[in-house]
């Protein structure tokens, strides 16, 4: 049986940059079907602490940042963008190991966000486009979804 990835803040791991999580309870469904989960984190996969000041991509999304043309900032006004790079490399290669069934990522991160993330403005507002490692996991064209698309997916129930 393949594995299914989840972002660990979703599974209830306190690796936000606030040192909370944002669990989703449908997700034990998955743990009561005894599905092989494999949770990761790419900001601290990549070596950022937590708690950390919340970060942003500047002038670009996912894509951008992993071609050189947009950095990631934190709130504090650090770069952190090789951190992001090199999480989203970790995820990446392990994503290449296991070849999971499904990934479900954390909606809006800078890291994880998959369709839309934060604009950059640190005042919670959103812009189209993918997190770093979003971006880095759509080149290997895995199967992705932020939690919000997986609740509407049923997975599971044929």
């Amino acid at each position: 049986m393949r594995p299914i990835f989840v972002s660990a803040c979703l599974l209830g791991m306190a690796c936000r940059y606030d040192s909370n999580s944002k669990p989703l309870v449908q997700l034990t469904k998955l743990l009561n079907d005894q599905q092989m989960i494999i949770p990761f984190c790419p900001e601290v996969q990549g070596g950022l602490e937590t708690p950390r000041s919340p970060a942003e991509i500047i002038k670009g999304e996912g894509l951008t940042v992993l071609e050189g043309k947009a950095k990631v900032l934190s709130g504090d006004g650090k770069d952190v963008t090789a951190e992001f790079i090199r999480g989203a490399e970790v995820v990446f290669q392990m994503a290449d190991a296991f070849n999971p069934q499904l990934i479900i990522l954390k909606s809006n991160s800078p890291s994880c966000g998959l369709g839309w993330i934060y604009d950059g403005s640190f005042n919670g507002k959103l812009k189209m486009g993918d997190g770093v490692a979003a971006a880095r996991l759509k080149q290997g064209c895995f199967q992705l979804c932020t939690e919000d698309e997986f609740l509407g997916l049923n997975f599971g129930n044929n």
